[in-house]
């Protein structure tokens, strides 16, 4: 029997059993959208995970004071003096800077206004190298300015959305993002906990959800120098002797994923020297991605065993189609293999007919994944949905192989019809 007209059987058979298509047609879709929204996602997080890595840095590491540790009293804790240590010693490094923030007790006044409950960062000029994904208008601090412990500052705009998510209009809006997106603040003069600073730059973010940066979610408000910071806002950040300032973190960057052992060894030989104590811990940045990327993988799994439950109950279907067309089409069988149809004829018939159902699931299911992504990716703080043309392909095949596989018992027992008695059914 020609291909041709094997198809045409089939979707005439397809065509006068509605009911009974459309159930095994919807199963198959459901886990064919599945499947595409788990291929969406992994690829989605693979992107991301290239994007995040270049703008950190591929040899990115962050030392921090280690958590709920008890201090023998020996060591100041993290101080700017540490991260000069470490650019001094290893001045092949790409990225070497600070970090220290006030959080809380600073009062900004602007032409007679006052506002409260802003975030204060201290860091250094390489503070740029990596994470930049800003808009600068104006200028950064050098390092002019933080050898001078300068009163200058870099403003940081809020970002706004490309896409607003429904949740985030229950968002409030800070004080100080109300005060900077209405305001052109460059050049302008601030008064920052009774000093007053001069805002050299502006830096806009991109939309919070077209955000490339892993973490982005504690941005500051206001860059001034770390020596600045130390200086002029010794709140809870001053060190029991009252001299430095203890540091949140020292950002760096070797500059080569290859260095991040040797470097890692080297800094944690530095510091214990200059610490007298391991009260501190190195972290690489890519731990941290892939924990998260590990429990978004969790999501990915749960989302491709759901389809294949579907894609399962789907060919299970498909095998009960394909055995109820065998017991009403016994006699029709017989008639064939009687005018000189061959038994791998009649396996065809069945499996063409599995497999266009597979095609019809595989293409809605489609649909619906693209459908479904767009409607998660709109409802979710960051969604990393993204696929390709060979995604929607390989779901297709995927339904119509199922479809096909599930159907190939029935359709040998087909073939294996006796045709004198297949004549003799009713």
């Amino acid at each position: 029997m020609l291909i041709r007209e094997s198809i045409r059987t089939a979707v005439r058979e397809i065509g006068a059993h509605k009911l009974r298509s459309s159930l095994s047609f919807s199963a198959l879709a459901v886990g064919a959208a599945s499947i595409l929204y788990t291929f969406a996602q992994t690829h989605g997080m693979q992107v991301a995970t290239r994007r995040a890595i270049e703008l950190q840095g591929p040899g990115r590491m962050s030392v921090f004071a280690k958590s709920n540790y008890v201090s023998r009293g020996l060591s100041p804790g993290l101080t700017l003096a540490d991260a000069d240590a470490i650019r001094m010693a290893l001045p092949g490094l790409y990225m070497v800077y600070p970090r220290v923030g006030n959080h809380g007790g600073a009062q900004l006044v602007y032409d007679g206004q006052t506002i409260e409950g802003f975030y204060v960062q201290g860091v250094g000029p390489e503070w740029r190298k990596r994470d930049w994904v800003f808009q600068l208008r104006g200028r950064f601090f050098d390092e002019r300015d933080v050898r001078s412990a300068a009163r200058v500052c870099v403003v940081v705009e809020p970002p706004g959305w490309y896409k607003k998510p429904w949740w985030a209009t229950w968002w409030r809006e800070r004080p100080f993002h109300r005060f900077a997106k209405r305001r052109d603040l460059l050049g302008k003069h601030l008064r920052l906990k009774d000093h007053d600073f001069i805002v050299i730059g502006v830096l806009l973010p991109p939309p919070v959800d077209l955000d490339p940066r892993w973490y982005h979610w504690d941005e500051p408000d206001i860059l001034v120098p770390a020596t600045t910071l130390s200086r002029f806002f010794p709140d809870e950040n001053q060190s029991a002797k009252g001299m430095t300032t203890r540091l949140d973190d020292i950002e760096i960057d070797t500059g080569d994923e290859r260095t991040v052992n040797e470097v890692k060894r080297k800094v944690e030989r530095l510091l214990q020297q200059r610490h007298r104590e391991i009260d501190f811990e190195i972290r690489d940045q890519r731990q941290s991605i892939q924990e998260e990327l590990n429990e978004t993988q969790r999501y990915v799994i749960a989302g491709l065993v759901l389809g294949a439950i579907a894609l399962f109950a789907g060919g299970i279907g498909i095998m009960n189609v394909t055995l109820a067309a065998l017991f009403s089409r016994v006699k029709e069988i017989g008639i064939r293999r009687a005018l000189g149809a061959s038994k791998a004829d009649i396996l065809w018939q069945f499996v063409i007919e599995a497999a266009l159902l597979g095609l019809a699931g595989g293409v809605a299911g489609v649909g619906l994944g693209l459908a479904g992504t767009a409607y998660l990716q709109r409802n979710a703080e960051r969604d990393l949905g993204s696929m390709t043309w060979y995604h929607l392909t390989a779901v297709i095949v995927v339904g119509v192989v199922a479809s096909a596989a599930f159907s190939v018992v029935p359709a040998w027992k087909a073939a294996q019809l006796d045709p004198t008695e297949a004549l003799r059914s009713d």
